[in-house]
């Protein structure tokens, strides 16, 4: 392990206003330390493969998973001020869109979108990507940052959310590997990381879309309004193969589980007579009603048709 690195991830330059920050991040602002964390989940799931960062969204929802779990209930982390002022440390090299080049010079920390209407993103040493690649020196580091900006207690607690997330990456690999009808893994699980694990293999495939509306939508702080919805639930089957889920906005995702929309043998949306009820205002979703859903683009992974029978079956309100 390089003790430049070591000297330089405990050396960060921070602002130090104890009126503004607490002892849980000892005193320090956290933006910094949260994003090198960030980066250090993206490497461990093995998608940091060479030494540039990309403020892609994931990286967007790691940092933002971070701030939420330290920070108080209300405050919202913009990972744009740290990915601006990383510059300042040295191993951090913001690259501009092309014609961007004078306007990386002024401070475009308002937000991430503005962030990334200006820089491609940005380059690390060679070093410390290659520190970052392997497990045991970003591990060392990852505790650096760790005891250097937190207290005992939020130590931990980041400490496990990593091994979660970094557990939880693994299984949405497995999930989108497996072609089992039943799955053979996964039960002896917590249910932590079998949630995350199912979600972010079933939002990869529907890339943040809607399977029964269409709606995408995604905010610069790492937000998405589609959650990762089983067809038929875990505790009847313990299906947890992306074939047996969907991407649903909020208000299908409702809808779907109360057995107002559900989905036909042709792929189409079916809309509940019961939506129509006099003291319903169903709006937009009828407009829905026969409409063919969006699917993923491999066959693999298209809703099974068993699950969604079953469905029909036990949940839709015909």
């Amino acid at each position: 392990m390089s003790i430049d690195y070591l000297n330089k991830l405990s050396r960060l330059r921070t602002d130090k206003n104890r009126n503004r920050w607490t002892e849980s991040t000892s005193f320090r602002a956290p933006h910094k330390p949260f994003l090198l964390l960030s980066v250090m989940d993206i490497a461990a799931q093995g998608e940091l493969t060479f030494p540039f960062i990309e403020p892609t969204f994931d990286l967007i929802e790691r940092f933002a998973r971070y701030w939420s779990m330290v920070m108080p209930v209300g405050t919202t982390g913009n990972m744009a001020y740290p990915f601006f002022h990383m510059q300042s440390e040295g191993f951090w090299k913001l690259v501009p869109k092309p014609g961007m080049e004078n306007e990386v010079k002024d401070r475009i920390t308002s937000s991430v979108t503005r962030l990334k209407s200006v820089v491609l993103g940005a380059e690390i040493d060679q070093e410390l990507f290659l520190l970052f690649s392997e497990h045991k020196t970003r591990e060392e580091l990852r505790a650096v940052i760790l005891h250097t900006y937190f207290a005992p207690e939020v130590q931990q607690k980041l400490l496990l959310e990593a091994s979660e997330n970094r557990e939880a990456f693994e299984y949405s690999q497995k999930l989108l590997k497996a072609a089992e009808k039943i799955m053979p893994y996964g039960s002896e699980k917590p249910a932590t990381i079998r949630d995350q694990g199912f979600r972010k293999a079933v939002m990869a495939l529907y890339e943040h879309r809607c399977a029964l509306c269409g709606i995408r939508m995604l905010t610069p702080e790492g937000h998405t309004i589609v959650e990762a919805a089983h067809i038929r639930p875990w505790s009847e089957g313990r299906d947890d193969r992306p074939a047996n889920g969907m991407a649903l906005c909020r208000l299908c995702h409702w809808s779907f589980d109360r057995g107002f929309m559900s989905v036909g043998k042709e792929y189409e949306v079916l809309i509940s007579s019961l939506s129509r009820e006099e003291q319903n205002n169903p709006g937009p979703i009828m407009t829905l009603d026969h409409r063919p859903i969006f699917k993923p683009a491999d066959d693999r992974y298209v809703p099974d048709q068993e699950c969604l029978g079953w469905h029909r079956k036990k949940k839709f309100r015909k």
